[in-house]
């Protein structure tokens, strides 16, 4: 990436040096019914000029906030430009947030114009609207379904287009002074946190702040404008604005948006990506995804995965620790790679990958190394909102699976006697949004940001992630106890969703297990076992014993590492219904909410430790019923006897 934007200071200025640099080059592609449609730099330039002319009609004022809700899409992209020409500031939404989720953002915020992508967004809006009075105006995409709506707030998509298109050749003078009149200091997003461990905060943060850590981030992976980027991921989170918006505008790469989630492998081998983004829960389900063909493929196929993959890992591993690998491996990873891994990435839309990251939260060495055996050059990096996301990467020649890199370029790190993980950066947020004392809190008399994760920093100054401050705890002998370790471990099993792992201030582990509906389902229907939903096939014996082995091979990994082998899994329990973000138990992003889970399956978990066989406990929906759950005792294996020292 080279420099040539460099004295661009806010995301206006650095749309339009790439309109005027690279106008004709792809900015944004959108598959919509089937077919793909481009939007060039100075399209995009050309349209938020035109809807900046429009809002500013409607009372868009510097420094009010717009709140985004829809999907990633190239109209929503062009709002997001549209209000920071004007100096607004942009607040991205979930787009499954129910509609009291909105409502507080809004509210907090004190949002005035929202860009909502359809009508199921638009009922929400109107639904709160009483709620949310500074709301004056709400601009919806799609229109269908919308003829009859007559509420004086909103408008048309289209209609606003036009009108600004109107107006843009008359306040040509006043847009270009508006552009000019930002700085980098001025605020570019709220992004309200995914309230894992409380309720979700407006982090503020500046052009400056994003694009200092944008530009190394950029630089560190050698983006130019010919890489291509997805966009696919929950617009409310930063690392999806990050990675489709943020470093797009800094190295002026295009970003693709898949028609559906539905369509998204297939959409993704048509984009062909050479730079993504992806969360573990994404990682995890491609792998499910995997390992469930080619276990139903059976026979040759299947024994044929099994031993290039053998091989592939094999190999990988000696790379990573820096040995040399046989002749006879090379060859055999070359033939491998022509027959097996090379066809699979194809199938994944992964075959043009140069680099991937995985962020957003922990993930198994054994899922990272899947990916790097499959041929994709998959890293870690770590951050969180408050940080500007980028804090420690992996760099290429210096992978450690359970690490995640050194810290990059600024940023100064630092643990305290406790663990906890201290961030001062370019990149740090500027303030909680209406919240000084929390602010303060979190930043400390000297900037050091308080990160709420625990972590150790190696002698090789590499950064290793334990879990959050909050999760870490101790079985009652005093023994420390992670639960998202082993979470991970049971998550990367092809027949669990979800894993609860429970054993702070008790003497053994237990675990809530939520299944993978999709792979249990079909195991159970090779198995000739009748079901009739989630809940039957999750009471099944047959499911049970099934789970049960593979809990066993889980606490046989544990047992092979003395520091986690007291952390076996004794006794584990089968959930009833999925665990969902609507229904509080997991974040927007995917996390665990542990507090409202432990108090929901409160009467299971007592159970599971009084060394009952089952329990009954009322469950939480649309009606409040009784339900009975299993409860069954797992295999625990002998620990690995310690080494002697030579």
């Amino acid at each position: 990436m080279t420099n040539e934007n460099s004295g661009a200071d806010t995301f206006p200025k650095l749309l339009l040096h790439h309109a005027e640099q690279r106008g004709d080059r792809p900015a944004i592609r959108e598959k919509s019914r089937g077919i793909w449609r481009t939007v060039s730099w100075r399209e995009l330039a050309d349209e938020a000029a035109a809807l900046a002319a429009a809002v500013a009609e409607r009372g868009m004022q510097r420094g009010a906030h717009v709140a985004l809700l829809g999907d990633n899409r190239p109209r929503l992209y062009a709002a997001m430009c549209a209000a920071q020409w004007l100096g607004a500031i942009v607040v991205p939404l979930y787009q499954d947030a129910t509609a009291d989720e909105i409502a507080s953002a809004i509210q907090s915020a004190k949002v005035t114009h929202v860009f909502a992508e359809n009508q199921e967004q638009v009922d929400k809006l109107l639904r709160i609207l009483p709620l949310c009075p500074t709301v004056q105006c709400i601009v919806y995409d799609k229109d269908r379904g919308m003829r009859h709506y007559k509420q004086k707030e909103l408008v048309g998509y289209d209609a606003l287009l036009q009108r600004g298109r109107e107006l843009v050749a008359a306040r040509r003078d006043f847009l270009q002074a508006e552009a000019a009149r930002g700085t980098g200091q001025d605020t570019a997003f709220v992004f309200f946190t995914s309230g894992t461990t409380g309720p979700a905060k407006g982090v503020v943060l500046t052009h400056a702040s994003l694009i200092d850590r944008a530009r190394v981030a950029a630089a560190r992976g050698e983006l130019t404008d010919a890489d291509v980027a997805m966009a696919y991921l929950p617009p409310g989170w930063i690392g999806q604005n990050l990675f489709g918006y943020v470093q797009p505008m800094v190295a002026g790469y295009c970003i693709c948006c898949p028609e559906s989630s539905d369509t998204m492998l297939a959409d993704m081998r048509e984009m062909g990506p050479t730079y993504l983004l992806a969360t573990p829960s994404v990682l995890e389900a491609l792998l499910k995804q995997v390992s469930l063909r080619m276990e139903e493929t059976g026979g040759f196929n299947q024994r044929l995965y099994r031993n290039c993959m053998a091989l592939a890992r094999r190999v990988t591993a000696q790379k990573l620790a820096g040995k040399a690998v046989s002749m006879g491996d090379r060859l055999l990873s070359f033939a491998a790679d022509l027959v097996m891994l090379g066809p699979l990435r194809d199938v994944l839309g992964m075959s043009k990958v140069r680099v991937a990251y995985t962020a957003g939260d922990a993930i198994d060495p054994d899922l990272l190394m899947f990916f790097r055996a499959l041929g994709i050059n998959l890293k870690q990096l770590y951050g969180s909102t408050e940080t500007g996301f980028f804090v420690a990467m992996q760099p290429d020649g210096a992978i450690k699976p359970g690490t995640v890199g050194p810290p990059v370029e600024g940023v100064e790190l630092k643990v305290t006697p406790q663990r906890e993980i201290l961030v001062r950066s370019p990149g740090l947020f500027k303030e909680y949004h209406g919240d000084s004392e929390k602010t303060a809190r979190a930043k400390g008399t000297e900037g050091w940001f308080h990160t709420g994760d625990a972590g150790v920093l190696g002698e090789d100054g590499q950064l290793r992630i334990i879990d959050r401050m909050a999760y870490v705890g101790a079985f009652n002998d005093g023994t420390l106890f992670s639960p998202k370790v082993i979470e991970n471990k049971l998550k990367f099993l092809p027949y669990i969703k979800e894993a609860v792992v429970l054993g702070n201030g008790r003497d053994r582990v237990c675990a809530l297990i939520d299944i993978e509906m999709a792979a249990a389902g079909r195991w159970a229907d090779r198995q000739n076992i009748a079901y009739t939903g989630h809940a039957d096939l999750a009471s099944r014996d047959e499911v049970y014993a099934l789970l049960a082995d593979c809990i066993a091979g889980v606490n046989a990994q544990l047992a092979s590492e003395p520091s986690l082998a007291p952390s076996q899994i004794h006794r584990f329990a089968i959930l009833n219904k999925e665990l969902s973000a609507d229904d509080g138990a997991l974040t927007r992003t995917g996390k665990l909410r542990r507090d409202v889970i432990a108090e929901r399956y409160r009467a299971l978990v007592d159970a599971m430790y009084d060394g009952r066989a089952d329990a009954r406990f009322e469950t939480m929906g649309d009606e409040a019923t009784s339900a009975e759950v299993k409860i069954r005792d797992a295999k625990v294996v002998a620990p690995a006897p310690a080494r002697r020292a030579a």
